[in-house]
């Protein structure tokens, strides 16, 4: 008998158990079944605030000025003065470049200074010569003139090839109390951005027929400009001197303002669209620290309006040259409501006429894919 009774003890027990289960699934399914009418539908206030209408333009930010330094000397890097972060004013040494001739151009500036020696000799005993016969009134005045005048030449071809030797040897020369030298100087006050050359590179001259070796780049921090593109469709709308907002990956939070100071007319071809270029002067940025080469956004602020109404656009039906939205009104009725738009920023729509702050207005419904 005990055990009779333990067995339909534990067979009311699973079948409790069942009905529970077989309850929670019931609820389930009525709730994901969407059976929510006692909620009613779902709606939005409207509301006052701001309104913009903006064209995004994506870049980095940029020295407005950067100046690549280079060297009109040939030869190797023998010293560096400053390096990458240095701040250095207009006059202060960069680096210096040790003249580094080849064995045939150092031959060849030794044997034109003997050269240009010898015809200096011969023209000075000449000159002694023709200044002897002079006195003695056996040559002309205009004789000993051009006499004088080819031995003055010869002094300053002498000279020449003697300066060319010594700057080519040692990378200095001091010429009419001016020093030459193969220091290179900073020609702004500015910030040094980039060092491409270590002491001992080779560095290849600025001439006219090579642009040379990019040594080092300098900017004036305090003049910084975001440089960027906007999509062809937006550059229609937009006119130098409209502002901006600036907002900047690496400075979460921080928005610096901006204006629009250059609108390219040529574009760009980027992934297959045409977009572009843009300049935004930045302003007021005391309060940050920005570098060179910061990936930015920027929002070209085409119209702004505050303290408007505004719904969701994505509750407004537009109808030809209509607009309509569903009106909420009391014990779950609505009826379409035509209004009078404005300014959208593609999120938000401007209500000039047709509803009141606090209205509500339905939101559309939603459509059941099966």
């Amino acid at each position: 008998m005990p055990t009779k009774h333990k067995g339909k003890k534990k067979k009311w027990i699973i079948l409790g158990a069942v009905v529970v289960i077989l309850g929670i699934a019931a609820f389930v399914v009525k709730k994901s079944s969407g059976d929510n009418s006692s909620e009613g539908p779902a709606s939005v206030k409207v509301a006052k605030g701001t309104i913009m209408e903006k064209a995004l333009a994506v870049g980095t930010i940029e020295p407005e000025n950067e100046v690549s330094i280079k060297s009109r000397v040939s030869g190797v890097v023998r010293k560096l003065y400053v390096d990458v972060g240095s701040y250095v004013h207009a006059g202060d040494p960069l680096l210096e470049v040790k003249p580094d001739p080849t064995p045939v151009e150092l031959a060849d500036a030794k044997r034109q200074l003997e050269l240009a020696q010898v015809d200096f000799n011969n023209m000075k005993k000449e000159r002694d010569r023709q200044a002897l016969l002079h006195q003695r009134s056996l040559i002309s005045d205009q004789d000993f003139d051009n006499t004088q005048k080819a031995y003055l030449e010869s002094e300053l071809r002498t000279k020449i090839a003697k300066e060319k030797l010594e700057l080519m040897q040692s990378g200095a020369v001091t010429i009419d109390n001016t020093k030459i030298e193969s220091i290179i100087y900073a020609p702004i006050d500015g910030y040094v951005l980039t060092r491409t050359v270590e002491v001992g590179d080779p560095v290849t001259p600025l001439t006219s027929y090579q642009e040379g070796t990019v040594l080092m780049k300098m900017a004036n921090m305090s003049n910084l400009v975001f440089k960027g593109t906007v999509d062809e469709i937006d550059v229609g709308k937009l006119r130098e001197g409209m502002p901006a907002e600036i907002r900047i990956g690496a400075l979460p939070g921080d928005t610096i303002p901006g204006r629009l100071s250059k609108i390219w007319l040529q574009a760009e071809k980027k992934e297959n669209a045409s977009v572009f270029p843009i300049e935004i002067a930045i302003s007021n940025i005391k309060k940050v620290t920005l570098r060179a080469g910061y990936s930015a956004n920027a929002d070209v602020i085409i119209q702004k309006k505050t303290d408007v109404l505004f719904v969701p656009e994505r509750v407004v039906t537009f109808r030809n040259d209509s607009a309509l939205v569903k009106l909420a009104l009391a014990d779950n009725k609505s009826e379409d409501r035509a209004i009078k738009t404005g300014l959208s920023d593609a999120i938000n729509i401007e209500v000039i006429s047709g509803l009141k702050e606090g209205d509500k207005v339905l939101e559309k419904p939603v459509v059941k894919i099966n």
